[in-house]
């Protein structure tokens, strides 16, 4: 979502927090703003409506704003139209105080007539503003810019990562944030502050993650933290392993590109991992043999493609290891009052770890005692830290809003987990398991194959770029591959296109079939393949045009059926993983040839750190 970036040290900061919003615009922003403080001491604010280029060019990329300490922010509009008036940073009335904010203060419309009250007078339809000017109310009561942010805490509602510049403290950033992501960097003579890693990885590895309702106080000297009551807090740092160009596009024409590209490796990286000398070895993840054998059901929960992952996860486990799983979207789970027995095992799927709706279902089943297990991707994030085991999985960063190579990643991790509950709940023979696991290792290869022979998935896409509706069918795993093959195609193409188990399409949808409707049938579980096809003759008596994506072993295709790719062998648990690369292609070179902003869709963020 929004982007916060700031910087305090020996360099002049505007150019500093301008290059670090740059690499936030993956999260999605429709306005932006910076502030500075000055060598008079004074606050500079300056915004702009748009992308991040007005901004850059207004103040000739920073270097028209003086100073050495301040705060940028890209935002992405919850309350108010995108405009510069509603942009941040955010002040009070006689600009001493100004904050950047992501997230949402839910409680905003009764503090902001609470402040009302006491003559505080409002430009903007934001939170932010609110937010702000109660901190000023607070830093005016108490004359502390810490427990200013402290009474902030207490009385506001929502989640929030917010900063703020205090004239009184020159050359200092204080933070705070709840639910929200935030990080802090430190190297000799500056201080970092982003929601996320990519902002201020060029200039330090060494990162702290924050914690909920933990201050942060940065100078060129060095940082600090707080906690509620104020006093001071030893953290220690983590070292991000990968470097600065891992987040660039490395030659490609975006982001998305080059991420459905490395999935081959991370695939392999994953894999490598957890998998030594022929055993899966779940050492780090906090869970013994013995949890395995004792959990009585698996309950998954995710977001978008992190739930459809759940949706495969729930076939591949149930077949293999024999235990009941239940797939839950976050948003609606976090609000259930579900039936347990106490021995369910909740795994939670995230690629930032920031997912606000996985974490508070998370956060309620914790509650409720139930053991968790979170496949994250960004190491130390919220969700990370609040579940009793963590599968990291080694994605490397993910720019793109799109997810292409966190999904391939999560698949292994979901497919480790089912093998891993399969033999120590001896569900499977010995031969079988290490049968699945050589197969696992074949992956690569095979996602590889299907990258190198692409250009036929491009001249496929560029004949259906005209396309208005598209249906994509499948049965078991199959209608698993389709529903993220349909997120795909609308995220980014912004075609309408719908998933169905296929022999649900006949009970109501096939009335919206037409002439020219593209249909499109995943084939690669042998046993279900006739009656997929027979759900597809159904369009094609009434117009659609039918295109197959099957495994190159699927025999029985009817000879007018488009066939867009032929996948190589793989066993029928896996095939997801092969199928799917197939439908990012086709996506993505749809959008392109749509003229869109691949990396970037409208109306999108992606990291979704609010309700």
């Amino acid at each position: 979502m929004c982007g916060i970036v700031g910087y305090t040290g020996g360099r002049q900061a505007a150019p500093v927090i301008l290059d670090g919003l740059t690499k936030l615009e993956y999260r999605g922003y429709d306005s932006a703003g910076i502030a500075v403080s000055n060598k008079s001491g004074n606050i500079d604010i300056v915004k702009a409506k748009g992308k991040l280029q007005v901004l850059c060019k207004v103040t000739h990329n920073g270097e028209n704003l003086d100073g050495f300490c301040g705060i940028g922010h890209t935002r992405w509009a919850t309350h108010g139209e995108p405009s510069e008036n509603n942009a941040h940073p955010h002040c009070n009335e006689d600009n001493t105080i100004v904050a950047v904010h992501n997230g949402i203060i839910e409680n905003y419309v009764p503090l902001k007539e609470k402040l009302i009250r006491r003559g505080y007078k409002f430009y903007s339809e934001t939170d932010t503003e609110v937010a702000t000017k109660l901190v000023d109310y607070y830093y005016k009561k108490y004359n502390d810019p810490l427990r200013a942010l402290t009474e902030f805490a207490l009385h506001a509602r929502g989640s929030y990562a917010l900063a703020v510049l205090y004239k009184d403290y020159p050359g200092e950033i204080f933070a705070i944030r709840k639910d929200s992501p935030m990080v802090v960097g430190y190297t000799d003579g500056g201080a970092y502050l982003a929601s996320d890693v990519p902002a201020i990885l060029k200039y330090t590895r060494n990162v702290y993650y924050t914690d909920n309702y933990e201050i942060s106080r940065l100078s060129a000297n060095g940082v600090k933290f707080y906690n509620l009551d104020r006093e001071e807090t030893e953290k220690q740092p983590s070292v991000i392993t990968w470097d600065a160009e891992a987040a660039e596009k490395g030659g490609f024409e975006h982001f998305m590109l080059k991420e459905i590209h490395e999935q081959p490796d991370v695939v392999r990286n994953t894999l490598n991992c957890f998998v030594r000398d022929g055993e899966i070895d779940f050492g780090e993840l906090n869970l013994s043999d013995e949890d395995f054998k004792n959990f009585d059901s698996v309950i998954i929960t995710g977001c978008g493609s992190a739930y459809h992952v759940g949706v495969v996860a729930q076939y591949v486990i149930e077949d293999l290891a024999r235990i009941p799983v239940r797939v839950e979207i976050a948003s609606e789970y976090r609000y259930r009052n579900p039936v347990l027995t106490g021995k369910e095992l909740l795994v939670v799927i995230s690629q930032s770890g920031e997912t606000a709706d996985s974490l508070a279902a998370l956060r309620e089943m914790s509650a409720k005692g139930i053991k968790s297990l979170a496949v994250v991707n960004v190491v130390g994030s919220s969700i990370a830290r609040a579940a009793d085991a963590v599968f990291y999985t080694k994605a490397g960063p993910e720019i793109s809003v799109a997810t292409t190579k966190a999904y391939s990643a999560q698949l292994i991790a979901v497919y480790l987990l089912a093998l891993k509950l399969a033999k120590v709940r001896k569900t499977i023979t010995e031969n079988r398991y290490k049968g699945f696991l050589k197969e696992l290792a074949t992956l690569p290869e095979k996602i590889s194959g299907i990258l190198g022979n692409k250009s036929e998935i491009q001249k496929f896409a560029s004949e259906m770029m005209d396309r208005k509706d598209v249906f994509f069918i499948g049965r078991g795993i199959d209608y698993a591959t389709c529903i993220e093959s349909s997120l795909k195609l609308k995220e980014i193409s912004y075609i309408h296109s719908e998933a169905y188990a296929a022999g649900e399409l006949k009970h109501g949808t096939i009335s919206l079939i037409e002439n020219g409707t593209l249909v499109l049938g995943i084939l690669t579980q042998n046993s279900l393949v006739e009656k997929t096809i027979s759900n597809l003759k159904e369009t094609e008596s009434r117009g659609a045009y039918v295109a197959v994506l099957a495994t190159e072993d699927v025999a029985g295709i009817p000879a007018n059926f488009r066939k867009l790719f032929s996948l190589p062998g793989v066993d029928g648990h896996f095939s997801a993983s092969i199928a799917v690369v197939v439908m990012q292609l086709f996506a993505y070179f749809l959008s392109v040839l749509r003229g869109n902003d691949v990396d970037k869709p409208r109306n999108l963020a992606k990291s979704v750190t609010v309700e």
